[in-house]
């Protein structure tokens, strides 16, 4: 059938001749399969030519998941017999009398011999049943957003897969080959361990012929046993990851015969592969790759199967990215043009490992550096795009720093549950310095220790940094008539402290429309920025993310009865801005005044 939601166009009419062709598959259910049976298999060993290997089943291995099972075969046949089962052959169909069984999903690591686990044709069709995912919310973001912090990088936001998968004695899922081609060594490297934990095998420079043609192949070059890539990035950097197609039912394809990364719903794009060369490998051998033509998209990324349609488009994200070296430069020495796959967990993901990769290609590893860093995003309808604007300063840590820091706010965004918060464009401009320009809060003073209602004090800040650099700073604060006796406190801090202080609730509460999401994200603090904060240690409210401090004892009575509206031990009453000229600002500092009737 043809997406009645595009025009008609030519890969739409090849894909409507080659939807009429296919029959329905002949299946051989789980119930009739015995061990001493002999299949056939197909998967490719070179270009895109699908060749037949052999299967002898081993036995029914039953209950190897919730209402899973798995049928054991000893694969020969081909290279198999120096290569063992490879990545990239996961999702290989096998097929008895005629008849689909299964597809090669699970393997020894380490074995001499290619016995594989097979997924049953049955348990790879019931995604089709499975409904969509409630949307994650907010609450639940926090605390694995300070997960991924805490290891660098996004990756503990994705589904966790069960412990010891991945163990080197039993049988496990085949790890999917992922080709990373523009990325720089060091980029690949930061990132090998996260995505190793999600199931992924990370290569770099292994898939050959650049990105791929964005363009609609024919789907009638596809068969059973065909080679396809999932494209997570595409453009100046590329992510690719290796599979097989073991279905096609009309436009419907079903492949891997295990999850990809178990992110249920999504719009994957998929193009038809080329095999280039195997290698063997003591560990697990894998397949050389080179991703051709697109094909459609994958749909459904489930704990049984990946699965998808034919002849689709996916909606994709801009994302570019320019690097200029020393602040205020003009010519950028780096730019890259991507386009990112437009999923919550994917998306920020990919973003910050472009991120980090095009710092690395101009940044220096080692010794002092600073990193600014003005980021946009866009949205499709009239709402006000996110900025984020930040300084990161190190030695030789500021990339992945300024790379998380990045696209933890684009996490937040697409996590929050909102269909109507369509994203348009990410845009991301970096400098860089060799210079480490970072300022420390020194010593905090008040030309008064004690005031009255409507006097002016004077607050002086002492900004340290290196080589005996000092930035003195001077603000006035006009004490408020009727402001009643007692103590008042000063705090100053950096951008992070201070929207700790201000945005803890508001961060870990959902946010009740479009608007105050992108509010919450846009009021955070910038790194370059000192904040004095005014506050007295009286109780204040925050409505829909607004503080209302000290409210009236009747008010506030209805205000602590209300299940929307979050209390703060602390009551700000006013916020000054100190500008530290492009300097990182690092540190915090409290003093106090009275104030008397």
């Amino acid at each position: 059938m043809v997406n009645r939601l595009t025009p008609p166009t030519l890969a739409g009419m090849l894909l409507c001749a080659f939807a009429a062709s296919q029959a329905a598959v002949p299946i051989m259910p789980l119930t009739d399969i015995r061990a001493g049976m002999h299949g056939t298999g197909r998967t490719v060993f070179t270009g895109d030519k699908v060749e037949d290997f052999d299967a002898e089943i081993l036995g029914v291995l039953q209950n190897t998941g919730p209402r899973e099972s798995l049928i054991l075969a000893r694969l020969s046949g081909g290279p198999l017999e120096h290569t063992g089962v490879m990545q990239g052959m996961s999702g290989s169909p096998v097929y008895i009398d005629g008849k689909l069984i299964g597809a090669v999903a699970m393997a020894f690591p380490y074995a001499k011999d290619p016995i594989a686990g097979i997924r049953p044709i049955e348990e790879m069709f019931q995604v089709d049943s499975m409904s969509g995912q409630p949307p994650v919310s907010p609450a639940m973001v926090r605390p694995a957003v300070n997960r991924a912090a805490a290891g660098k990088d996004l990756s503990p936001l994705f589904p966790a897969r069960p412990a010891g998968s991945f163990g080197n004695q039993s049988l496990t899922e085949v790890a999917t080959p992922l080709s990373l081609s523009g990325f720089t060594s060091a980029a690949v490297e930061q990132f090998a361990g996260g995505l190793r934990s999600l199931g992924l095998e990370p290569r770099q420079g292994i898939s050959l012929g650049g990105a791929p043609e964005m363009r609609m192949g024919d789907p009638a070059r596809l068969q059973p046993g065909s080679m396809i890539s999932v494209e997570l990035m595409t453009g100046d950097m590329s992510v690719g990851a290796d599979g097989t197609l073991t279905c096609i039912d009309g436009n419907k394809v079903y492949a891997f015969g295990h999850r990809f990364l178990a992110i249920g719903p999504t719009e994957l794009p998929f193009t038809r592969s080329e095999v280039i060369t195997l290698l063997a490998n003591v560990n697990t051998s894998f397949k050389i790759s080179a991703a051709k033509e697109l094909m459609g998209v994958i749909t459904q990324d489930r704990n049984t199967a990946v699965a998808g349609a034919l002849g689709r488009q996916a909606a994709m994200l801009p994302l570019d990215i320019s690097v200029t070296q020393e602040f205020g430069g003009s010519k950028p020495v780096g730019e890259y043009h991507m386009q990112v796959v437009n999923d919550r967990f994917l998306s920020p993901y990919l973003m910050q490992m472009a991120v980090f990769s095009a710092i690395d290609a101009t940044e220096r590893a080692t010794g002092a550096n600073s990193i600014l860093v003005h980021a946009s995003i866009e949205f499709r309808n009239s709402q006000k795009p996110v900025e984020i604007r930040n300084i990161y300063a190190g030695e030789g840590s500021s990339a992945m720093a300024a790379a998380m820091n990045t696209a933890v706010p684009l996490s937040y965004l697409m996590q929050a549950g909102f269909d109507t918060l369509g994203i348009r464009r990410l845009s991301v401009k970096l400098e860089s310095s060799n210079v480490k320009k970072d300022l420390s809060i020194g010593q905090v003073y008040l030309s008064k220790k004690e005031v009255k209602p409507g006097e002016t004090v004077e607050l002086m800040t002492l900004l340290d940094g290196q080589n005996g650099v000092e930035l003195t700073n001077t603000v006035k604060y006009t004490i408020p008539q009727g402001a009643a006796p007692g103590l008042l406190y000063f705090t100053v801090a950096d951008g992070g402290q201070t929207s700790i202080a201000e945005l803890r609730q508001i961060l870990t509460e959902t946010p009740h429309s479009p608007e105050q999401l992108i509010s919450n994200i846009n009021r955070l603090h910038s790194s370059d920025k000192a904040y004095v904060r005014v506050w007295r240690a009286e109780p204040s409210y925050q409505v829909q993310g607004e503080e209302m401090p000290d409210p009236p004892p009747s008010l506030a009575l209805v205000l602590g009865s209300t299940q929307n509206v979050t209390q703060n031990r602390n009551s700000k009453m006013a916020e000054i801005v100190i500008d530290a000229g492009n300097m990182m600002v690092t540190g915090s500092k409290t003093v106090q005044l009275e104030v008397k009737e």
